[in-house]
């Protein structure tokens, strides 16, 4: 049994920027990694947790999660853990260039997979989400107990957990989400409950300004079906 008054935090990071020269939607396609930008992300956050008490590292088996999970696993002397739970979520779009004023809402072939944004219908469903990502944190609060965790993952899944955590509609406008490259979403757990939901933005000077939480979509970026 968990003592109830142990206090674990976990630290869930959206990956650094991704080389991504076509502008697809990479979803969970592999060989996407990180940009010298998102290199250099990734090292900020490391040094930003430089002096926390980090005793686990784990990532989502993509790329972009373990080359940004690297630096901070190093910087305290651990491995990088993997946890397929952890994953972007499912598309349907995925490899297709898929952006704000590129036509894509006004293609007959895409309506299908438009029509329920409740669930949603072009991919996982959002509740399926919260269950695998609730796992993996708690996972990483049990592999900490008592210290701090970090688990990098992605956008969407994130965004979904902080949601469900902070008793929020699950569906959303992608525009809403407060989760730039780089961002840690932190849980503080007592016991087995989590207490208390942070954000920071450690890398936010390194953002394009575009990237930035509230920003307005740009012209043939993604509107934010994950990342």
């Amino acid at each position: 049994m968990s003592d109830s008054s142990e206090r674990t935090v976990v630290h869930v990071m959206r990956h650094g920027e991704v080389d991504n020269p076509t502008g697809v939607l990479y979803g969970r396609l592999p060989d996407f990694h990180l940009s010298p930008l998102g290199r250099e992300m990734a090292e900020r956050v490391a040094a930003h947790l430089g002096g926390n008490d980090v005793v686990h590292v784990v990532a989502s088996p993509l790329e972009r999660a373990q080359e940004t999970a690297a630096p901070i696993a190093k910087a305290h002397g651990l491995d990088v853990a993997t946890d397929g739970r952890l994953i972007e979520a499912a598309n349907v779009f995925q490899g297709r260039a898929f952006g704000v004023g590129d036509g894509a809402l006004r293609r007959p072939g895409n309506w299908r997979h438009l029509r329920n944004p409740f669930r949603p219908s072009w991919g996982e469903p959002y509740v399926d989400q919260v269950v695998r990502m609730k796992g993996a944190i708690d996972a990483a609060r049990d592999a900490a107990r008592g210290h701090e965790a970090v688990v990098v993952s992605h956008q969407l899944p994130i965004w979904i957990l902080r949601s469900y955590v902070e008793r929020r509609r699950l569906w959303h406008d992608p525009r809403s989400r407060q989760c730039t490259l780089a961002s840690l979403t932190s849980f503080t757990y007592r016991g087995d409950e989590i207490v208390a939901v942070t954000y920071t933005e450690p890398a936010r000077d390194l953002l394009p300004e575009h990237l930035r939480a509230g920003a307005r979509p740009v012209k043939g970026k993604s509107p934010g079906f994950g990342a």
